[in-house]
């Protein structure tokens, strides 16, 4: 049985992955500080292939107890403070996290010959297109307008370009869409699932700067995209870079209002004109899907009926609370 351990994995992204190694018979190390609650994995704690470490990442003389003490088939690395404003708010704590621990991680994969490690990137790599009618691929300039972006390029080009290529290690960067979806650690704070809930909750929708473009990506493909590079021959992969999303899943904000509008009719929404916005591209992801065999499963409406659901049921019964949000959130 492979050992996987996920950095990050109660979070958003992270709570389904380590479900989906679980069920495809792998032992599952997470490790993971919990800064938004620990309940995401509730249900799994007591799992026979689970074992659970509540270390931050930038604690290396900890981290380095966990990765000597397992033999590790691999390491997904999704620990980070993520998004634009969460960046821009705890800058300290992110250059710690995205990029001193994310550079310790690679060189322990290395030192202990970790075979495989999947970097969590982000299509933000890629700023604003200059062809506003193109799309960007994964060889298209990177123009990174935030820090986020900034150390997600800084750390692709750390172990893809500057150190040396070693025989036996197997990095991947996967240049992820913009998310949406329903997860075990539910988020309000993302495009699609902020408009779907305040559609959902019966508020007037403020949409600033509707033309601007980006790609979208259901969370549970990211899984999907996750195994497959994990399952992936070592020269399909290794030192080497996807989008991952599907080519027809690019939306302006307009298009995703139209699409809510079809669920919630009588919604008022306000436009309000914005001219410039630093991140503005359509997203190519025939790479992924020739060379790994990649397809999504689910569809940005598709995505909104979830959440549409889970809210009209009272699954989730108070989706202004602050677990829902990376940075500080005044109630509507």
């Amino acid at each position: 049985m492979k050992t996987i351990l996920v950095t990050g994995g109660a979070g958003y992204v992270g709570s389904i992955l380590v479900r989906r190694l679980l069920k495809e018979n792998y032992n599952v190390l997470c490790v993971d500080i919990l800064k938004f609650g620990g309940e995401s994995i509730l249900d799994i704690f007591d799992h026979p292939n689970f074992t659970f470490y509540k270390v931050d990442i930038s604690d290396f003389d900890s981290m380095n107890q966990i990765l000597e003490q397992h033999k590790i088939y691999g390491i997904v690395h999704l620990a980070a403070v993520v998004g634009d404003p969460a960046c821009k708010m705890f800058a300290d704590e992110a250059k710690k996290t995205n990029w001193d621990a994310s550079v310790y991680l690679v060189d322990k994969c290395i030192e202990l010959k970790i075979p495989r490690f999947i970097f969590a990137s982000t299509c933000s790599n890629y700023g604003k297109m200059k062809d506003p009618g193109g799309y960007v691929v994964e060889t298209s300039p990177l123009a990174p307008v935030s820090l986020y972006a900034e150390l997600k390029v800084k750390m692709e080009k750390y172990f893809l370009e500057q150190i040396e290529k070693q025989e036996g290690f197997c990095p991947t960067s996967l240049r992820f869409s913009t998310v949406y979806g329903i997860s075990p650690r539910m988020r309000f704070d993302l495009t699609v699932n902020e408009f779907t809930k305040e559609m959902a909750t019966g508020k007037e929708l403020i949409i600033f700067g509707e033309q601007f473009w980006r790609p979208y990506c259901h969370v549970a493909d990211f899984t999907n995209a996750m195994m497959l590079v994990l399952g992936a021959p070592v020269d399909k992969v290794a030192y080497n870079v996807f989008n991952v999303g599907d080519t027809a899943e690019n939306y302006t904000k307009k298009m995703i209002v139209d699409e809510l509008l079809q669920l919630f009719p009588d919604t008022s929404v306000k436009y309000v004109e914005k001219k410039e916005d630093p991140r503005d591209y359509r997203a190519n992801h025939d790479k992924i899907k020739k060379e790994l065999g990649f397809k999504i499963t689910k569809t940005v409406p598709q995505g909104m009926k979830e959440i549409k659901d889970v809210l009209e049921l009272g699954i989730i019964t108070d989706p202004e609370a602050q677990n829902y949000y990376n940075i500080p959130h005044e109630r509507k």
